[in-house]
């Protein structure tokens, strides 16, 4: 997606060229500092991030292709009265789709209401073996991603809502670590608030959705294993919680009960942070030919046994057709007026807006509903004519899979290209803990369009992550 970078808000400088407040300090020790200096440095992060295997894998490529995200050495800063507006705002739309996924699998209020139309129960990702099953807490998402862009000095808008099996995680706290590796002297020009303790939270928060009675609950990781592409962060967050990697064949089920298997017999398991989708976690339940999951899993979770993290069927809510009524769940069930917007959403699946979309396809950015990862989607401005074509045909032939958002100019950071420290375009993936308390760790995800004037920052589509600094004071 190209467009003119000039019409972006740019985080580091006013419109005439002045360096923001926020910036003074970074842009002074960058003036002291030579290029070159940051050139070799940002080669010795690429060194040491291969030796860490910090990889992803690609789907659709060669089996077993591995890629390095790039990473970009120069950091997103963000005051902490711009972090306690996005905090707040992320929490309490998390806290409104629980609340949702809680009504949508028991009393549906919000059907009834009529807020949601009468055949949602028809979307995809609704999930009728969780009708009436209550789940530990009435968590769904323990852990969820929420995107988030900047178009202004304080207009911020979600962009999604990650709450399946969010990834990123790994990135935020690696980027930390590299950061700090590479430039201790900028970190003591600044007071950023510490990331280090995410694990720790998560994990307590796993702890305390554990059926009623376990005093010592033991949590695993879930993973498909070492071709999936978010492998690296399996294995990275298992080591950091201290908690065991496990797949499938790992696990079995007995009685009403998950064990372990392990070289002292079985341990019984009581929470599962799981990350393998809805359709691979048990044959018995979804598909009959995964080779992924745990027989009898589901019957298990269904009856109490065991909680997984996060709840079967939350993908209902982070599906693109139901986000955009996520503001008014935030009326429906908080009684709040939502602190963060949505972009705005055409529905391919209404009339009208299909109409609409139809008739500005080059203008706008098209995603397929259960669409992640930047695939399946079309990107007007940057498409040629017979991409767009293609996608007329598809929204045509299935309306209820679209839905359509305006080209926004995502604002920019500084980032070191070829050509020196140049604008590119960012987004922010903050993370979302849900346990007793729902809380939100100062940093997050920040992904950067790598590539001058495109505004896809998907890892899978060639963009990268920057280290975000939250700053604890005024500065």
């Amino acid at each position: 997606m190209n467009m003119n970078i000039s019409n972006a808000y740019d985080e580091m400088r006013e419109s005439g060229g002045n360096v923001r407040d926020i910036y003074q300090t970074f842009a002074h020790w960058l003036q002291c500092t030579n290029i070159g200096k940051l050139n070799q440095k940002s080669r010795e992060a690429e060194l040491l991030f291969r030796r860490v295997g910090i990889t992803f894998n690609v789907y659709g490529e060669d089996a077993g292709a591995e890629r390095l995200i790039p990473f970009d050495i120069v950091p997103r800063i963000l005051s902490a009265a711009e972090w306690q507006v996005l905090s707040a705002g992320a929490i309490q739309r998390v806290r409104a789709l629980n609340a949702f996924l809680n009504d949508i699998y028991h009393g549906q209020e919000i059907i009834k209401a009529g807020i949601l139309p009468a055949d949602f129960l028809g979307n995809g990702m609704y999930r009728p073996e969780m009708q009436g099953i209550d789940v530990p807490g009435g968590i769904y998402a323990h852990i969820a991603g929420i995107d988030i862009v900047r178009t202004g000095e304080s207009q911020f808008y979600v962009l999604e809502d990650n709450l399946r099996t969010p990834s990123g995680v790994s990135y935020m706290m690696e980027d930390r670590k590299m950061m700090m590796r590479l430039f201790p002297e900028l970190f003591r020009r600044y007071s950023v608030a510490p990331v280090e303790h995410f694990p720790q939270v998560l994990l307590n928060n796993l702890r305390a959705t554990a059926q009623p009675g376990v005093s010592k609950p033991t949590v695993v990781l879930l993973t498909p294993g070492a071709y999936n592409s978010a492998y690296f962060e399996h294995a990275f967050l298992a080591h950091q919680m201290g908690i065991e990697l496990v797949e499938g064949q790992d696990l079995f089920v007995k009685g009403n009960a998950v064990f372990m298997r392990t070289t002292e017999g079985p341990q019984q398991v009581d929470v599962i942070y799981r990350r393998i989708d809805d359709d691979f976690l048990d044959p018995l339940a979804f598909r009959e030919d995964s080779m992924l999951g745990v027989p009898g899993l589901v019957s298990v979770y269904r009856n109490g046994g065991v909680t997984l993290a996060n709840a079967i069927g939350t993908g209902v809510a982070d599906d693109k057709s139901t986000y955009t009524y996520v503001p008014e769940m935030v009326h429906f069930y908080l009684g709040e007026e939502p602190i963060l917007s949505n972009v705005p959403t055409y529905k391919a699946s209404i009339a009208a807006d299909r109409k609409y979309i139809l008739a500005h396809l080059a203008e706008l950015v098209v995603k397929e509903v259960h669409g992640s990862g930047g695939y399946g989607m079309l990107v007007g401005p940057s498409a040629g004519k017979a991409q767009i074509e293609e996608f007329r045909a598809r929204i045509i032939a299935d309306p209820g899979n679209y839905i359509a958002q305006p080209t926004l100019a995502l604002s920019t950071c500084p980032t070191l290209v070829e050509q020196g420290i140049a604008p590119r375009h960012v987004d922010l993936r903050p993370f979302v803990l849900s346990g007793k308390t729902v809380t939100l760790i100062p940093g997050a995800l920040c992904r950067v369009a790598m590539r001058e004037g495109s505004l896809v920052v998907n890892s899978s589509q060639g963009g990268g992550t920057k280290d975000t600094w939250i700053l604890n004071d005024a500065q």
